[in-house]
Parts: C-alpha cells; sequence; structure tokens
C-alpha cells in the first residue's frame, strides 16, 4: 500500500524520508568558539515530540560566506529524535553594537516544524552566562518573567554544553516571535 498525502497532513509521512540528507548539526566554523546544544522539543503535555525538525540561523559576521559544501555559514537542521531530543553546534559570537547603539547578545534564530503546524515557529535561543543579554534589543521585548524560556543554561560540569528545552505550549510556553 502506498503512502498518499492528505490535506490534514503538513509534514506527510515522507518528513524524514525527503530531509535527511538536509541535515547538518554542525554550524560551526573555524572563527568562533564552538557550543554545544542539546535538549528536547516537548507537547502541551510535556510529551516528546519525536518528529520534529529545527532550522538554525546564527548571525553571519559581515566577511562570512558558505561553507564549501554551499550551506551559509551559521545554517543548519536537526531533526529530534524518538525521545524529543536533539543537538546541534554553533559558534558563540560576541555581541555587536549597532551603529544606533542597539545590541545584540550572542544568539541564534530557531525555526520549529513538526506535524500538526500550519506555519513553523519562529523563537530565539540566547546563552545564560552572556553579559549582553540584559541589553540585547529583542530580549529586552520579552516580558521579564518569560526570558528564561529563551535561555539555554549551561550543563553542569560541561564546559561549553548548553541545555535548552523548546515546550510548545502550557505554563513553561517557550516565547515564540510573529514574524
Amino acid at each position: 500500500m502506498g503512502k498518499t498525502p492528505t490535506a490534514s497532513q503538513t509534514v506527510g509521512p515522507f518528513f524524514s524520508i525527503g530531509l535527511d540528507k538536509l541535515l547538518r548539526a554542525d554550524l560551526a566554523d573555524r572563527s568562533g568558539k564552538r557550543v554545544t546544544v542539546r535538549g528536547r522539543v516537548l507537547d502541551g503535555d510535556g510529551r516528546p515530540v519525536p518528529d520534529a525538525v529545527l532550522e538554525i540561523w546564527e548571525p553571519l559576521q559581515d566577511s562570512e560566506g558558505t561553507d564549501p559544501r554551499g550551506y551559509p555559514m551559521g545554517f543548519g537542521r536537526v531533526a529530534t529524535n524518538q525521545s524529543g531530543e536533539f543537538q546541534f553546534i554553533v559558534n558563540r559570537r560576541a555581541a555587536r553594537r549597532a551603529e544606533d547603539g542597539s545590541v545584540q547578545a550572542p544568539h541564534a534564530v530557531v525555526l520549529v516544524f513538526m506535524r500538526g503546524l500550519l506555519r513553523h515557529l519562529v523563537t530565539r535561543l540566547y546563552f545564560s552566562d552572556e553579559r549582553a543579554n540584559q541589553e540585547d534589543e529583542i530580549l529586552r521585548l520579552v516580558p521579564g518573567e518569560r526570558r528564561a524560556t529563551l535561555i539555554a543554561a549551561a550543563a553542569p560540569q560541561e564546559p561549553e554544553h548548553f541545555l535548552w528545552d523548546i515546550r510548545l505550549q502550557g505554563p513553561e510556553e517557550t516565547v515564540f516571535f510573529e514574524v
């Protein structure tokens, strides 16, 4: 029996077949401090989402271009496993100050794709030990009690590792942005 997509299947039965060859978990190049981020995607009941895909976009420095495979530097895509877990590696760059004085702390933009979503979700990932978080213009737009959902915690006894869960609904729901 063949697999036929239906209108209600936003991801379809072909999700892993079509995207596996496009996965790229190591976004880091040699110009920055490499850090590993790992976590889980959880639904509103706290259950793992085993079939989500995250796209990670890391802001580039002006002189950066593409890697040898043609990917833009700072772009990657990872899938969750059966336990809803994911892991990727990014560069930890310095905070950037714009000409107008606004600050962007080191961060990555993360898009969440999964079954049941007609549109992807957009969020940001920040690092808990970054002083520039207090000045970041986007993070400051988020109510103080919700900011923790965007900040990855340093992993105990694992230098250069950070832990960050994405919660799709519920009282600890990750902040998602309308773009």
